[in-house]
């Protein structure tokens, strides 16, 4: 395994549709403010339909389930103690605010880590 981060993949680059499906990855996820569970089903869809023809979109795809996986873990367990709740929602607008943030980054071809998310797909 290389030492260079994301794998010796490079940190930014990309073909504009490879950054388009990276930031689809992201945006993606909005789709659980309509669609129950949108927001891992979402990036999840996206991931496993351009993972093999873009980079960017195989490690942003992860990310972006990984993230979407955590701040659901997450909220729940805050919602269960009634001084969680205010939390909670501090936690769902947080993972809202972060989706858009690291679309954006996708958008420019960059590898994007969000921060507190538990690797669950690697």
């Amino acid at each position: 395994m290389s030492d260079a981060p994301f794998g010796g993949k490079p940190s930014t680059g990309g073909t504009s549709d490879e950054r388009m499906w990276g930031m689809l990855c992201h945006l993606s996820s909005l789709s659980g403010g309509v669609i129950p569970m949108g927001n891992i089903v979402g990036p999840l869809i996206v991931w496993l339909i351009k993972k093999e023809e873009y980079a960017l979109v195989d490690d942003q795809g992860k990310e972006a389930l990984n993230f979407q996986i955590s701040i659901m873990i997450y909220t729940i367990v805050l919602a269960l103690t009634i001084i969680g709740i205010p939390v909670a929602i501090a936690a769902m607008i947080f993972g809202l605010v972060m989706s858009v943030i690291a679309a954006v980054k996708a958008n420019e071809g960059e590898y994007y880590r969000y921060p507190l998310t538990i690797r669950f797909v690697k």
